[in-house]
């Protein structure tokens, strides 16, 4: 025997645990994957399958999914799953599901990377879902997934083979989580681009309509979806959609824009119309006046048809003449007939500016005709303010009274704390500006100007008064042929120091006094009765001598005196002749 082989069949000790560890590294390699195996017996419903390593199985026959064991047979090769290599009978413990399912996770592993739809079977319904088989995998198909638009009753899919994407795989947790609807989505992405793609913008079109929602109706072009929007469907005002039309309708119409990214298509019916809104301008001149239906009222004003597809707004400012900061729905409401005046067209923005009250007359106007600058008006106070009173008047107008226009004498402030509101007062009317709605309103004017008694007067005039107020100061006075009022200052009173005493007067006292200035644009009289004795010695000094000429100043006007009576005297005879 050689040395060669005394080698190979003594092997040392060393040699020995290499094959042993060599022998049980390559049992490790098969556990827990898929082998091929050699079928060499059949035990009614099992197969004994030789896998190498002097190690047998059994697998139920069942699991290969073939009618009977008569489909199979002593020598065919069949691939299982190797769980163990050896039990506590000694026997390899197999699966042939288990290595169907390795095969498939492997296959759709593959298939996943790759982007690659797969096919599977619905055969189960679960929480949240349904379960899919993907050929020995268990799939989860979330109920969200299963079609683009719920789905009430699933049963027509189920246990039919069918296509679909998987959207997430994790082989250690055993999870594969499947979507049919993007497959749909796909194929319709794929029908709607051919669709899209015969179609044009502009060209004219038939559709069904498949639903209506408060801001227009889908319409089915055969296949593809487009939006006809409420304000596309007539010139005139519409509502809500289902004015117009009804699901199932056939309607005519017109493809106006087509988004190649999004592939959504807009629809317009009115554009196959005329255009209502050329030549606007000539059909709807301004200061024309015509008839239209109110169609819509807001809180800025009301709408007015003109005609189907021509609306013009009335706008809150311009409703009434005198009802103001109030809703439009209380001066008109909707369906009603209404003639307006046309006040602004814009043809490119689409708008008419209407004008209601402009179809009235305007009350100031009218007022002016009836009370003309310089009557007089009598109304209640309706407000009053920090700058004057409103007063009512005719036609529903209010005039001003400005603080200025209270009182000659006093100051506004003070004179407007006597009227109270609903006092009924007259007034003279000043100024009307039936432009700016204004009505000036003057009540100190009632008695007239002082400026027109101030300018009967000039300095040196003696002018005969009645006492109407002793004060410690002076007194008050009035001329007696007028209105116009005066205080005389207590220096004033008299030439004597001692008798400048107002209280040597009483309320009623006519006296004489001298006119020191005649303000016209204080309207005020300045009055002296000191300047009057002075200018009367004067003039009874240069008429009967002076002091140089031996006369006394008593005897000068003693003379003035008898002289002046006897010039009375003289008068009264004439009279009684």
């Amino acid at each position: 025997m050689s040395e060669a082989v005394s080698k190979d069949l003594n092997p040392t000790h060393d040699e020995f645990a290499a094959l042993l560890a060599e022998s049980l590294a390559k049992e490790d390699l098969f556990e827990g994957s898929v082998v091929k195996g050699r079928i060499v017996g059949i035990e009614k419903d099992l197969a004994v399958i030789d896998v190498g390593l002097k190690t047998e199985g059994r697998v139920a026959l069942r699991e290969f999914s073939v009618g009977g064991k008569g489909e199979l047979k002593i020598g065919d090769e069949v691939e299982v799953y190797l769980e163990r290599v050896e039990n506590a009978l000694g026997e390899a413990v197999l699966s042939r599901d288990k290595a169907r399912r390795e095969e498939s996770w492997t296959r759709l592993e593959k298939q996943f990377e790759k982007n690659e739809k797969v096919t599977g079977v619905i055969f189960n319904k679960v929480k949240g879902g349904f379960t899919v088989d993907l050929d020995g995998a268990v799939a989860f198909l979330p109920g969200s997934q299963v079609d683009i638009r719920p789905v009430r009753d699933i049963g027509p899919l189920m246990h039919q083979p069918q296509s679909f994407q998987i959207l997430k795989m994790d082989r250690r947790r055993g999870n594969i989580v499947v979507s049919r609807r993007s497959v749909l989505e796909e194929t319709r992405a794929e029908q709607r681009a051919d669709i899209v793609a015969r179609l044009e913008e502009g060209q004219v079109i038939d559709g069904l309509v498949k639903n209506i929602t408060d801001y227009g109706a889908f319409i089915d072009l055969g296949g593809i979806d487009g939006l006809l929007h409420v304000t596309d469907m007539a010139w005139r005002r519409v509502n809500h959609p289902s004015e117009i039309l009804n699901v199932g309708d056939t309607v005519k119409v017109q493809i106006i824009r087509i988004n190649p990214e999004t592939q959504r298509i807009s629809l317009g019916m009115k554009q196959l119309q005329a255009d209502p809104w050329l030549a606007i301008e000539a059909k709807y001149p301004v200061g024309a006046r015509v008839n239209g239906t109110v169609t819509n009222i807001a809180d800025y004003g009301a709408f007015v048809e003109l005609e189907p597809g021509v609306e013009g707004l009335i706008h809150v400012s311009e409703m009434s003449w005198t009802k103001k900061n109030i809703h439009p729905g209380k001066i008109v409401s909707t369906s009603q007939q209404v003639d307006v005046q046309v006040l602004e067209v814009d043809a490119n923005k689409r708008r008419i500016s209407l004008g209601l009250k402009q179809t009235q007359d305007n009350p100031w106007e009218t007022f002016l005709a009836a009370h003309p600058k310089g009557s007089e008006v009598e109304g209640p106070i309706r407000n009053i303010t920090e700058f004057g009173l409103f007063i009512g008047l005719d036609g529903g107008v209010d005039g001003m009274v400005h603080l200025s226009d209270l009182d000659w004498a006093k100051p506004g402030d003070e004179v407007i704390k006597d009227y109270k509101k609903g006092d009924t007062v007259k007034a003279i009317v000043l100024d009307v500006d039936s432009q700016k709605e204004r009505i000036s309103l003057g009540i100190k004017q009632l008695g007239g100007d002082p400026v027109d008694e101030v300018s009967k007067y000039k300095k040196g005039d003696t002018v005969t008064c009645e006492v109407v107020a002793v004060q410690e100061n002076g007194i008050e006075v009035k001329t007696a042929d007028g209105e116009l009022t005066a205080f005389i200052k207590r220096s004033d009173l008299s030439r004597d120091r001692s008798e400048q005493r107002p209280e040597r007067f009483n309320v009623g006292d006519k006296i004489d006094a001298f006119v020191t200035s005649a303000d016209k644009a204080a309207r005020r009289l300045s009055l002296s009765i000191k300047a009057l004795e002075i200018a009367e010695e004067k003039q009874a000094v240069a008429q009967y001598g002076s002091s140089d000429s031996g006369a006394s100043l008593g005897d000068i006007f003693k003379a003035a005196i008898r002289k002046r009576e006897e010039s009375e005297e003289g008068d009264e005879e004439e009279t009684k002749e």
